[in-house]
């Protein structure tokens, strides 16, 4: 069942990206703000959200669904499908090419099934509890484990001003323990990017079960493991990295106090 899930999660996904795609080619409109006025939402997050909706529930109608942008519906199935129509919204507002849709499936409430796709680039990672992850149909894995200070991580920032400001506390401690730190945008993106080797580790709080459940699943199954949490303002928290040597990283953030005491 985990691959049938998959293979939708794909094939819709495929179709919001063309709209996504569509929608950045002729302008992108901000529809609204959500928790501060930096923290937009397009109308092309919106189409997108319908759009994966009807797909997988023309499908499969007996579903549940939860969306970011609250297209929710109840289902009878034990599965439900978590969607981020669009992650990175602020990059694909700008044009940065770091914009994705998150799909994932659960069962009975443990995730089964994601996929997140690149809209900008194309790239499409793909995993089924069990079965490997994948970028555009070819495995990929974790890098191997390296002492913390050769360890480049991944971040992101929450939208309220008090939270930026923790957050760069955070990273005024951080920083000098590790190789160097990146924020791309997408933390969909961001644990994808754990799974294929191209950062060593990923860590934010103010994240969303929309945000995380694709790409956690996918840096799992690629060998990453992951800890969730809540931060030093209240918001959900997530560490991800490759598994081996992943309990370094957890006793570093929890040493500095990332997160909080």
């Amino acid at each position: 069942m985990s691959a049938e899930l998959r293979d939708l999660a794909l094939e819709a996904a495929r179709a919001a990206a063309v709209l996504v795609g569509e929608r950045r080619a002729v302008g992108v409109e901000v529809a609204a703000t959500k928790s501060s006025d930096v923290d937009v939402v397009t109308e092309a997050d919106r189409a997108s959200e319908r759009l994966i909706r009807e797909f997988v529930l023309g499908r499969r109608p007996d579903d549940a669904f939860l969306g970011e942008e609250g297209d929710d519906v109840a289902g009878t199935t034990g599965v439900r499908w978590v969607v981020d129509p669009i992650d990175g919204t602020v990059n694909f507002l700008y044009g940065i090419p770091a914009y994705a849709v998150s799909v994932a499936a659960e069962v009975d409430g443990r995730v089964e099934a994601g996929v997140v796709l690149n809209v900008a680039t194309g790239a499409e990672y793909a995993a089924a509890r069990g079965l490997g992850a994948t970028r555009d149909g070819n495995p990929i894995q974790t890098r191997p484990a390296a002492p913390m200070s050769r360890r480049l991580l991944a971040t992101g920032f929450g939208y309220a001003e008090e939270a930026r400001r923790l957050q760069a506390d955070g990273l005024t401690r951080l920083l000098p323990r590790v190789r160097d730190i990146r924020r791309f945008g997408s933390c969909a993106l961001d644990l994808c990017a754990v799974a294929e080797g191209t950062v060593d580790g990923y860590l934010e709080e103010g994240v969303h079960l929309w945000d995380y459940a694709a790409g956690a699943l996918v840096a799992q199954e690629a060998g990453a493991a992951y800890r969730l949490g809540t931060g030093r303002w209240g918001g959900q928290s997530v560490v991800c990295g490759p598994a081996e040597g992943f309990a370094e990283l957890l006793e570093l953030v929890d040493e500095i106090g990332y997160f909080g005491e």
